[in-house]
């Protein structure tokens, strides 16, 4: 099966894509795209990696699951499409980049232009039935999406990434800290954020510092 993905990631996920549970994955996600109303649009489902090639690839953010209301999802962990009103995490992320680095609160939802910075924004399950949080969670792409952390890791150098709330912090036994750099957080939800585990990260201007240390150009947030 040929995978609609950006040609840098197929070359270096090809074995990924060859495997049993892949080709398992793939036929039930035909399937519930057949039966039921699924996010993001097919064509979305590799938007992230689309988005950010694997040799331009800088900063990882990870997320959990793709929005399930209508017209949201984009196949960016977090983003929603242009013109859809923000999501409570999502705006708790713009008003933490608000205070961090003086920057208006944007009208776009939309995080695709960092996605073409560089900024990997990755769920761990990339698609999901309409209405049903969690509904293609344990299918096969908890198993991928790690390979794809883990094929980062061990293949390139001085990557952030960025692990919010408890879900995301368990990705780090797949980095290899000794030559990569992990900022965590709570996450931006405002279940953690009311309780102070969001706010003050600085997480934003902190990934500018390492990536301007390191000669690379900074992401404008």
């Amino acid at each position: 099966m040929t995978v609609q993905i950006h040609e840098s990631w197929l070359k270096q996920l090809s074995e990924e894509f060859e495997q049993p549970y892949f080709q398992e994955l793939v036929e039930f996600v035909k399937k519930e795209y057949a039966q039921h109303t699924c996010y993001p649009r097919k064509k979305d489902i590799f938007a992230a990696f689309d988005h950010s090639p694997f040799d331009k690839t800088k900063v990882v953010i990870i997320g959990q699951d793709p929005y399930h209301g209508p017209n949201q999802a984009n196949g960016l962990c977090f983003s929603v499409k242009d013109g859809i009103p923000h999501p409570p995490s999502l705006r708790n992320i713009f008003k933490e980049i608000e205070t961090d680095l003086g920057r208006p609160y944007p009208e776009s939802g939309n995080l695709e232009c960092w996605a073409d910075q560089g900024v990997l924004l990755i769920n761990a399950t990339l698609t999901v039935r309409a209405h049903e949080a969690g509904s293609h969670q344990k299918k096969g792409w908890e198993t991928f999406t790690d390979a794809v952390i883990k094929k980062l890791s061990d293949e390139k150098e001085d990557l952030v990434f960025l692990l919010w709330g408890g879900f995301a912090k368990k990705k780090a036994k797949l980095i290899d800290k000794s030559k990569h750099h992990i900022l965590t957080t709570g996450h931006p939800s405002p279940l953690s954020a009311n309780r102070g585990y969001w706010f003050g990260n600085k997480h934003f201007s902190q990934v500018n510092d390492i990536l301007k240390s390191k000669g690379q150009q900074p992401i404008d947030w």
